[in-house]
């Protein structure tokens, strides 16, 4: 059972008590909604209060337009039926933006986490400046938030996922986008109001794609009990992230996770981040296509889809390659499994389609060089969930702000004590 008591000290006042209860309270009737059915008293034993002390916050969640409530339920508890409750379907939601190499993918989610809307664009940004790339995925942004309102739905913030090393609002460098030092949130942020006027400009944050995706697949993925993992995704470029015991490992400055940049070999081919022989020089997604002899400037997707068709028909050249690929990234992998014990690898983007021809010779360098020798127990290379995607990330980590303080985003009024 999770545990939602936290101290809040001697000198909290009134209304940060209350605040916190009410998160509390919230986050409970979605967790418990996601086993079965929410009530008052299922709450109340969850979360430690009184029933009446969480019946009074119900109400003002209820007020508030966060909590909805439907009939009876008979939960198996001894007593009257209770009254069913649910995070609502309606109302505030979070806006998650990623801006990859050749792509832009727009989420809206709701309280509960569920996907709502969602507008993918396969462009090829490589090499069209910042403002531009910006603009146009604010454009979509726009479109996604139109479609957001015809269900009610009303995002209070936008999280972007970009590729490459993110900080304070910045892009400090994207290599594969040709980015240096971008205000990619102040360029969103200022695009995106001027394609809305009229209406209250979103707050907009930023964070790594590979982190976001790795929360995505932690939150709502089929990862079950597992807390600690590393996660390997693959595009044009190779991210990565680790999560431990649950939570993210940023680094000292918020750059943990490059590992597409780990160098397996220093007299490789040269890599756009100004160093050689990195692994996505090796196993990024124009490296795959280079060496299965598919022409990688006919367009990521198609490229893509191409490269597994051609696995799938048993074509010699695309399993060496595809092979090799996971050769190597089994060599790097192990490394971190052997530096962090993490209880999973978990691949996604490209390599999520090819796991059935990669994962055994990335799966054989793991067993080989992994000193515990627990990684022979296997189950331990998985592929990512469908719902494990940067942009459903980053709009979840909008929606944990509200869980986290429902006050800050109710409407005025709404839970006047």
């Amino acid at each position: 059972m999770k545990s939602y008591l936290t101290p809040l000290g001697s000198k909290a006042d009134k209304d940060t008590v209350r605040r916190h209860n009410l998160s509390l309270v919230l986050r409970a009737v979605r967790d418990e909604g996601e086993a079965g059915e929410a009530t008052r008293a299922g709450v109340s034993a969850r979360v430690g209060l009184t029933r009446a002390a969480v019946s009074s916050l119900v109400e003002q969640l209820l007020d508030s337009g966060f909590v909805t409530e439907s009939g009876k339920t008979f939960s198996g508890q001894a007593g009257r039926p209770g009254t069913a409750l649910k995070v609502a379907r309606t109302g505030p939601a979070g806006l998650g933006v990623e801006v990859n190499i050749d792509y832009v993918s727009v989420c809206v989610v709701d309280l509960a986490g569920t996907g709502r809307v969602r507008q993918t664009e396969h462009l090829d940004n490589r090499g069209a400046p910042p403002e531009e790339v910006l603009a146009r995925a604010a454009g979509i942004a726009a479109r996604t938030l139109d479609s957001a309102r015809e269900q009610d739905l009303y995002p209070v913030g936008t999280a972007l996922a970009l590729p490459g090393l993110v900080s304070g609002g910045s892009v400090r460098q994207a290599p594969n986008l040709g980015w240096n030092q971008v205000p990619a949130e102040e360029l969103f942020a200022d695009a995106l109001a001027g394609l809305r006027p009229g209406t209250a400009p979103l707050p907009v944050r930023s964070e790594n794609e590979a982190n976001l995706a790795a929360l995505a697949e932690l939150w709502f993925g089929g990862l079950d009990a597992v807390r600690s993992f590393l996660y390997l995704t693959g595009e044009i470029g190779v991210g990565g992230a680790l999560v431990l015991d649950g939570e993210l490992l940023r680094g000292a400055h918020g750059f943990a996770g490059e590992i597409g940049h780990v160098v397996v070999d220093p007299a490789g081919p040269e890599c756009r981040c100004g160093s050689r022989g990195c692994l996505e020089q090796y196993a990024g997604q124009s490296a795959l296509l280079r060496a299965a002899g598919i022409d990688e400037t006919a367009g990521g997707a198609a490229g893509v889809m191409e490269l597994e068709r051609r696995a799938q028909a048993g074509d010699p050249v695309t399993l060496a390659a595809v092979a090799d690929a996971g050769r190597m990234l089994g060599q790097v992998l192990s490394g971190a499994v052997n530096l962090f014990d993490p209880d999973a690898v978990v691949l996604g983007g490209i390599y999520r389609g090819l796991m059935p021809w990669l994962s055994p010779p990335a799966d054989q360098e793991l067993t080989g060089r992994v000193v515990s020798g627990l990684w022979s127990r296997g189950g331990r290379l998985r592929a990512s969930s469908v719902a494990g995607d940067a942009a459903r990330g980053a709009a979840a980590l909008v929606v944990q702000d509200v869980l986290a303080d429902p006050v800050a985003y109710a409407p005025p009024a709404a839970m006047d004590a």
